[in-house]
């Protein structure tokens, strides 16, 4: 019996957007109960890297604040997994949007994110997350 990649894909992607449900509503544990023990972790205002679950939970509690999110956009999912199954890259863009003055939707910020999630002791969890503002730049530069 070989692996499911297709089945893997959408685990991971429903496992995410679960996440990020959970973000957006104020609460932030979906994601910090996923992270795994050695977990590495870039996000745009960090100048160098995490590594470990303790100092990035520490770290996103320190910043996290209810963004009152109230619409995402999931968008290009890609998810590559291993030819064994028990690990997966899963990369897309998110769109955030928040509620203006006005009760309209406007959107709060543009991402690229991607991670690494490692089937450990039967459960999905994230071995690397790096989030990135989608346009930070606005010329094309390579280094």
């Amino acid at each position: 019996m070989g692996v499911d990649k297709e089945e893997i894909s959408k685990t991971i992607i429903e496992l995410e957007k679960s996440f990020n449900e959970r973000w957006s509503a104020g609460d932030s544990t979906g994601y910090l109960d996923a992270f795994a023990d050695e977990v590495s972790y870039f996000d745009p205002i960090l100048e160098n890297i995490l590594v470990g679950r303790d100092e990035v939970i520490a770290w996103i509690n320190s910043i996290y604040s209810d963004p009152h999110i109230v619409c995402s956009e999931y968008l290009n999912p890609q998810v590559h997994v291993s030819d064994e199954g028990d690990f997966a890259v899963l990369a897309y863009n998110l769109h955030t949007f928040v509620l203006d003055e006005n009760g309209k939707e406007k959107q709060l910020r543009a991402w690229n994110a991607s991670h690494g999630y490692q089937l450990i002791d039967g459960q999905w969890r994230i071995v690397h997350s790096n989030w990135a503002f989608s346009q930070t730049v606005t010329e094309k530069i390579a280094s």
